[in-house]
């Protein structure tokens, strides 16, 4: 699929100012990926609108077709149609990626040269790292409906990745997720001055009450 709709910038940017656990939450606690799904190097973050690809096990030659169809922003997610920990990925195909304003990869599979992805600071989240290359000989499908890492991705969704992880934000709700997210910052923002000031949880959260109606004892 060579066309699809991309959500709100202004959101999109927003969403990754925030971050994987603020959106995370302000969502409902909706669109983690999988625990496995962790960066290659510490400090990374971005967000962007998703290209999907879908691969078959051991054969990264839709990775290349994928490439094509990016614009500067997106980012691209990847997962196999069976479960597969070879490495798709390495440099080259990152050196591409850049040239077209790609701003990560996301990959529920393994990836290789990290190394030299982390000079280059190309970030990228996989389920693994080997050096086990792949082959090109089989189609799959760029820019459809995915499972990655336990979460259905459609080609446009807002994906937002740091050392927190990954999570997936629908395209249509970007907006909305993204005023649900700044509420929760400035609230929390409140709360940390408070907490600093030496306030305690217990009182700002007025757990007090509760504790105590389920039993909870000072001796």
């Amino acid at each position: 699929m060579r066309e699809i709709a991309r959500p709100d910038p202004a959101a999109t940017t927003a969403l990754g100012t925030y971050g994987v656990a603020t959106v995370h939450e302000a969502q409902g606690r909706t669109g983690l990926l999988a625990a496995y799904m962790r960066p290659i190097y510490a400090g990374a973050m971005v967000s962007g609108s998703a290209v999907t690809v879908l691969m078959p096990p051991g054969d990264n030659w839709m990775l290349h077709v994928a490439i094509e169809m990016c614009r500067p922003g997106d980012v691209l997610v990847a997962a196999p149609s069976s479960p597969c920990s070879d490495g798709y990925f390495g440099d080259l195909l990152a050196t591409s990626l850049q040239a077209h304003g790609v701003r990560g990869l996301i990959i529920d599979a393994g990836v290789r040269d990290v190394s030299t992805l982390t000079q280059m600071k190309f970030p990228v989240w996989s389920k693994n790292i080997w050096a086990q290359g792949t082959v090109k000989a089989s189609l799959g499908a760029v820019n459809v409906p995915i499972i990655c890492a336990g979460q259905r991705i459609e080609p446009g969704d807002v994906i937002v990745a740091d050392d927190d992880g990954v999570v997936a934000v629908n395209r249509a709700d970007a907006v909305r997720v993204a005023e649900a997210a700044k509420q929760r910052v400035d609230a929390e923002e409140e709360k940390r001055k408070r907490l600093a000031s030496g306030e305690l949880g217990l009182d700002i959260y007025k757990m007090r009450e509760k504790l105590k109606a389920l039993g909870l004892e000072y001796r």
